[in-house]
């Protein structure tokens, strides 16, 4: 029988669930005990909910995580959404999509023209930005020097959303805006970074408008290998001059190569 395939194995519903839970982090499988579940599977659930709950609530230092982008030899600067607190943040998306007025005024004084203006943002997981964002970013910023384009300070926002890229895009004049964000937990990952890109980043952006890469940890997409699609993404978006549902129907041609702009 150690040959036989092992979806001839399953004698009931129960067997070919456990068969598949190998190939998935998803939560079948879990047994049964009269009409619920075993114990363990109950704490299980209740601890990964739990670290869900720790991985939205638990506060994200900008400032520090600034102080270390820069330890590494690139500038950055921190900033704050209109959010004012975690509670404002989760009731009013609208909040985190715009810089704070104060945070509008330091982007807005006269600084170098970035071509792509680059921004780490808490999102609804500042456990993924602290885990991921800076090894993606060790991998990004060699590709992007490579290409010859003018890259922003690294802008590292508490309180933000996806869209709040545009904001900082629009007033830095970037053609091109990439933002690190931590994504909505689940109850089988708690630390997953997504990577929105957008091209000519204005407030006011929808969501086709932009492409996306998600599931950055452990477990998921490494983090060099989404740093090289979102350069790849980027020379497609400098090429097009376009992103999201635009360049997705635009022929796939070869994307220039990182050296040239």
């Amino acid at each position: 029988m150690s040959g036989a395939d092992p979806t001839k194995l399953a004698t009931n519903p129960i067997d070919d669930w456990t068969w598949l839970s190998r190939y998935t982090e998803a939560r079948i499988a879990l047994g049964r005990c009269g009409p619920g579940v075993p114990t363990s599977a109950h704490l299980g659930f209740q601890a990964a909910h739990a670290e869900a709950r720790d991985a939205v609530l638990k506060p994200f230092d900008a400032e520090q995580f600034a102080a270390d982008v820069i330890a590494r030899g690139w500038p950055a600067l921190a900033v704050h959404s209109r959010a004012v607190d975690r509670a404002t943040y989760l009731q009013r998306p609208d909040a985190g999509r715009l810089l704070s007025p104060e945070s509008e005024a330091l982007l807005s004084e006269p600084r170098a023209p970035a071509d792509i203006a680059l921004v780490v943002a808490d999102g609804l997981s500042s456990r993924a930005v602290q885990v991921n964002a800076r090894p993606v970013l060790d991998a990004l910023m060699p590709l992007i020097a490579a290409s010859g384009r003018r890259l922003s300070p690294v802008i590292v926002a508490t309180q933000g959303r996806v869209a709040l890229a545009d904001h900082v895009g629009e007033l830095l004049g970037a053609s091109a805006s990439i933002i690190l964000i931590g994504e909505r937990p689940g109850l089988s990952a708690a630390d997953s970074l997504g990577l929105y890109l957008t091209w000519m980043p204005r407030r006011g952006r929808v969501d086709s408008e932009r492409n996306c890469i998600s599931n950055v940890r452990q477990g998921g997409l490494a983090p060099e290998d989404a740093a090289k699609q979102a350069a790849d993404l980027t020379a497609r978006m400098f090429q097009h001059q376009a992103a999201g549902v635009s360049l997705a129907r635009l022929p796939q041609l070869p994307a220039p190569e990182h050296g040239g702009s």
